[in-house]
């Protein structure tokens, strides 16, 4: 019995592993989504602001152009970051499989020593 408690303790370390892999690839996922948003916002948001601006600024005056511009580019982050938090809420920290197999084997335990 001892044998079987060991190997069946291993499968449950091994079970909560993946999970927690699984689990840890949807995180990963988000968080680079979150990446992606800020590098996009801040490196083509410098580039842009200044060409389009200046070339917006020959028909309009310069604010009204780097204005737009600014408007334009808020509303891009704005879809990555919620495209991020989406992916967030789809990770789910609870390993559920692995505490499904350890309330089973909690109760084949009790019903080997009774």
């Amino acid at each position: 019995m001892t044998a079987d408690v060991s190997t069946l303790m291993r499968q449950e370390v091994e079970l909560a592993k993946e999970e927690i892999r699984v689990e840890a690839k949807h995180a990963s996922k988000a968080g680079k989504t979150f990446a992606g948003a800020a590098a996009s916002g801040l490196y083509a948001g410098f580039a842009l602001v200044i060409t389009l601006g200046l070339l917006i600024a020959e028909f309009v005056p310069a604010w009204v152009g780097f204005l737009i511009v600014t408007v334009a580019l808020g509303f891009i982050a704005t879809v990555l970051a919620k495209k991020g938090q989406d992916e967030f809420q789809r990770v789910d920290p609870v390993l559920h499989d692995t505490i499904t197999t350890l309330e089973e084997d909690a109760q084949w335990l009790s019903e080997q020593r009774n």
